[in-house]
């Protein structure tokens, strides 16, 4: 399902639309109604809402008496666990004194009470299967599956869950301690791991200030992790973090105002244009260096960039050209901005010169055309296909099928030409970029000027070299030299075609979800970053 509201503005109506396993940002200073906007949204959506309030208690209590599942959830998200209890109920019992805005959020209790009610279920139902000699396959408890992804964030620490209690041990020390002594931290990582485990199937999770009380080392892979264990929710975002708000790869909006009628002012910010300046200029007073990168940022994009530079805030710049400014501008203001970076940019044909240029300037180029060609790297395409249970002859049939198919996407000579046409023009426009016509002071000096410039411009020599390397890498069967010169969209629909049997933007979103998911993206990461330049910071 398809959660869709409308936000009220001061002249009309700003619709929202989100689908499950996506998520929101809404971003905006202290004043500009973001809680309001969180409560909003969360009557918008009814009883499929489930909002995790900025103003929450984190006192965790594992001696809290343990109750039935269905009783303590009610408690959880009416807030009254009587069975009468409606969607009517939820802002006067949730919500101290009826105040959803402003009242703490205190069912830490009730979270717990959930958990351990889970546990007790679905432990005796194993238990009980396993005696009759049916048991097939142990489903994790939702504080198992809490447990894991809390140390994995925190390597230091581990649950230790009993039947009635939870401590802590660590690691260093060997030794533990209770649950009701755990930092701020440890509290909100267990806190909002839990919210998000126990909401229930297909809701809209309303996160305000999500990064609250979360050391900004971990709070991506901290949502990354959330966003992946629950892929069948959609999550909204409300902060006023820049950086958190750059870092998850989401639809992002920016409130602007508030007024109490109510009505928001609220822009969206497009994908291809990313962050204003004034805002990027806000994010570049982070310590977090910055990777500016080639291209317009898509979901797909930026989900392989972070996954393979997850200690970067990746920026997307546009074109080469605006990378290398952004890098050499940056690096040439570093004591102002404090902040280090790098930039990458598509494969385009470089010299050994021109990289070695490049690389000096702190810029990287790709190996191939342009990032999506990456997914078609045959030990790319093979860890994709591996993690959907490819294996042995059929594997390297489906891999073998995708190759010949790119192959034969060039078998017409109109369609080879086209990419020959495509690299001339990419040549030209470097070349002509670099024409430099300050210094003339007449029209015939600039004639003359810029004819000396261009003049090694051979467009002819250009287009056969091109044509060539084209004809050697299909006659060769070389894939990889085909993909640092073949720039064509579609060649990701065949990988969509031939990997997963599904339509283009189907795949993306799969992929674009799967890479964010550390645990199930682990060794296509590893693969990746063994062909993505090894960048390194000013």
């Amino acid at each position: 399902m398809t959660f869709s509201f409308q936000i009220p503005g001061s002249d009309m109506q700003m619709p929202i639309a989100i689908d499950p396993g996506s998520s929101i940002v809404f971003v905006g200073a202290n004043g500009s109604g973001k809680t309001r906007l969180a409560v909003f949204i969360e009557d918008a959506a009814g009883l499929d809402a489930h909002r995790i309030s900025a103003h929450r208690a984190l006192n965790l209590n594992p001696d809290v008496p343990k109750i039935r599942g269905a009783v303590a959830l009610r408690k959880l998200r009416i807030g009254w666990d009587h069975e009468g209890a409606t969607i009517q109920h939820r802002a006067s019992s949730r919500w101290p004194n009826s105040k959803p805005a402003v009242g703490m959020l205190n069912d830490f209790d009730s979270l717990i009470q959930v958990l351990f009610a889970d546990q007790s279920v679905k432990t005796l139902d194993t238990h009980n299967t396993c005696r009759s000699g049916t048991l097939t396959e142990v489903i994790p408890t939702k504080l198992e599956i809490l447990a894991d992804i809390w140390q994995r964030l925190l390597p230091h620490r581990q649950l230790v869950i009993t039947g009635d209690d939870i401590k802590v041990s660590a690691i260093e020390s060997s030794g533990t301690y209770p649950a009701s002594d755990m930092s701020d931290g440890e509290r909100a990582i267990f806190y909002l791991i839990a919210q998000a485990l126990v909401a229930a199937d297909n809701s809209l999770l309303i996160i305000d200030e999500p990064e609250l009380h979360v050391h900004p080392s971990i709070i991506s892979s901290l949502w990354d992790e959330i966003e992946a264990s629950r892929k069948d929710c959609a999550f909204i975002f409300i902060t006023h973090d820049l950086h958190f708000a750059t870092a998850r790869s989401a639809q992002k909006y920016v409130i602007k105002s508030y007024a109490p009628t109510p009505s928001w002012i609220i822009e969206g910010v497009p994908e291809d244009t990313g962050f204003s300046e004034e805002v990027t200029t806000l994010i570049l007073g982070s310590r977090r260096p910055i990777l500016f990168v080639e291209g317009t940022g898509t979901s797909l994009d930026l989900a392989i960039y972070r996954c393979c530079y997850p200690d970067w805030t990746v920026i997307p710049r546009g074109s080469c050209e605006h990378v290398l400014h952004a890098v050499v501008t940056m690096r040439a203001n570093a004591q102002l901005t404090r902040v280090t970076c790098a930039g990458i940019v598509d494969a385009d044909d470089y010299t050994m010169n021109e990289i070695q240029h490049l690389n000096s300037l702190g810029v990287f180029p790709l190996p191939v055309s342009e990032i999506e060609n990456l997914i078609l790297l045959p030990e790319v395409s093979r860890a994709i296909a591996q993690t959907e249970g490819y294996a042995g002859a059929e594997l390297e049939h489906k891999l073998s099928n995708l190759q010949s198919a790119i192959f034969n996407s060039l078998s017409s000579q109109t369609a080879l030409d086209d990419v020959v046409a495509r690299y001339c023009r990419r040549r030209i426009d470097r070349v002509l970029k670099k024409v430099d016509l300050s210094d003339s002071k007449t029209i015939n000096e600039i004639i003359s000027e810029y004819e000396t410039q261009t003049s090694a411009l051979d467009i002819n020599g250009i287009a056969a070299v091109a044509n060539q390397k084209i004809l050697d890498a299909l006659e060769n069967r070389d894939l990889p030299t085909l993909l640092t010169i073949y720039d064509n969209k579609g060649l990701l629909a065949l990988a969509a075609q031939h990997l997963k049997q599904t339509r283009l933007a189907a795949f993306e979103a799969w992929l674009t979800r799967m890479l964010r998911d550390e645990a199930s993206a682990r060794d296509l990461c590893a693969t990746l970053r063994r062909f993505l330049p090894p960048v390194q910071a000013s």
